[in-house]
C-alpha cells in the first residue's frame, strides 16, 4: 500500500505531520509505504531532528503550497507543483493508492472530483462526519457540506455509500439508515425529504428505518444519518462547537471528550475511485496518524471495490 501525504497542508504543517508519522511508525504496517510530498529540505530536517528512519518512506519535492484562502480550482490549475496537485497526480497515475491532506478542503474536493473522478454510477460523491453516540459507538452523518443542494436520488445514494462505509470501516453488521427530518412520520418534511423517503424505503441495499429527528443523532437510533450538505454542515459545526465549549469550561466527560476530531483523523470522500482523506486544518500529530490508519483500512477492506460492485447490482 502506497499512501501519499500532503506534508504542507494544515496550520501546523510540516512539523505536526512529521510528528504524526513518527507516532504511526511505532506500530506501522510493514506492507505500507509512505510518500511524503512537500518542501524536501524542511521535511528531511524534521525527520532528522526526530530520528525518523527513511526506510519505507519516500520524499517528493513540492515547490508550491496551496494556501487555505486560495480559490480551489484556480490554485490547482496554476500551482501544478503544489503538494496537493502532485498528490492527485500520483493517484491518477497509479503511483499512490491513497492520498491524505489537512490542507485546502476545496482544493482536495476539486482534485478528488476531477483528477481521479467519481466511481462509475455515482451521481455525486459525498463526504461524511462522525457523530459520537452515547453508547460508545460512532454514527456517520452524510452529507456534511460537499453537496449543499441535492435531489432525492442523491440522498438515496448517500445512504448506500454511508452504509458501505459503516459496515466495512465502522464494523456494523447491518447499519440502520435514518433520514434526517423534522418528524418521525412518513410524509413529514420539505419537498426534498418527502421525495427522498420512498426512494430510501425502496432501496433494497440499505437498512432504512425511516425518519430521525435532531434528538436522535447521538442516541444510537441509526448508524447512518442522511441529509443534504447544507443541513449536514450546520450539524457538523454545531457538534464541533460542543467540544470547544467543553474544553473552555474544563469539563472532563468521557462522552464529550469523544467529540475531539483528532481521535478520528479525517473523513473520506465517498464515491471516488481511490481513497482520499481530508483532515481538519488545525490537525496535530494524532490526527495525522489516524488519517494514515484510515487510509490503510479503506485499502485493506477495498471499500472502493465494494462500492463499485454495489452500484453494478443496481444496473
Amino acid at each position: 500500500m502506497k499512501i501519499a501525504i500532503d506534508m504542507m497542508g494544515g496550520d501546523f504543517a510540516p512539523l505536526e505531520t512529521v510528528k504524526g508519522i513518527e507516532v504511526y511508525l511505532q506500530n506501522k504496517n510493514p506492507e505500507t509505504t509512505l510518500i511524503l510530498i512537500g518542501d524536501e529540505p524542511a521535511i528531511k530536517q524534521l525527520l532528522d531532528r526526530h530520528n525518523i528512519s527513511t526506510e519505507n518512506l519516500s520524499i517528493i519535492h513540492a515547490s508550491q503550497v496551496i494556501e487555505m484562502h486560495e480559490h480551489p480550482t484556480k490554485a490547482l490549475k496554476e500551482k501544478k507543483h503544489s503538494s496537493i496537485a502532485i498528490g492527485f497526480h500520483l493517484l491518477a497515475t497509479d503511483k499512490a493508492d491513497a492520498f491524505i491532506s489537512a490542507g485546502n478542503t476545496g482544493a482536495m474536493m476539486v482534485g478528488a472530483l476531477f483528477s481521479i473522478k467519481a466511481i462509475e454510477g455515482v451521481l455525486r460523491p459525498t463526504i461524511g462526519a462522525y457523530l459520537p453516540r452515547e453508547d460508545g459507538e460512532l454514527g456517520l452523518l452524510v452529507d456534511v457540506g460537499l453537496n449543499a443542494d441535492c435531489k432525492p436520488e442523491n440522498l438515496s445514494q448517500f445512504a448506500l455509500l454511508g452504509s458501505l462505509f459503516a459496515k466495512h470501516i465502522l464494523n456494523f453488521d447491518n447499519p440502520r439508515v435514518g433520514l434526517i427530518n423534522l418528524g418521525e412520520e412518513e410524509g413529514k418534511g420539505n419537498i426534498l425529504t418527502q421525495a427522498a423517503y420512498p426512494l430510501l424505503k425502496e432501496n433494497k441495499q440499505i437498512n432504512f428505518i425511516g425518519n430521525v429527528e435532531g434528538r436522535d443523532l447521538l442516541s444510537g437510533k441509526a448508524e447512518v444519518m442522511v441529509c443534504e450538505g447544507f443541513t449536514g454542515n450546520v450539524l457538523l459545526k454545531f457538534a464541533e462547537s460542543i467540544y470547544d465549549i467543553v474544553q473552555r469550561r474544563e469539563i472532563n466527560d468521557e462522552h464529550f471528550n469523544r467529540f475531539n476530531f483528532e481521535i478520528y483523523g479525517g473523513v473520506p470522500v465517498l464515491g471516488v475511485n481511490k481513497p482520499v482523506i481530508i483532515g481538519h486544518g488545525i490537525s496535530h500529530a494524532i490526527a495525522f496518524k489516524n488519517m494514515i490508519l484510515m487510509a490503510e483500512k479503506m485499502l485493506q477492506k477495498d471499500l472502493t471495490g465494494k462500492i463499485r460492485n454495489s452500484l453494478k447490482e443496481l444496473e
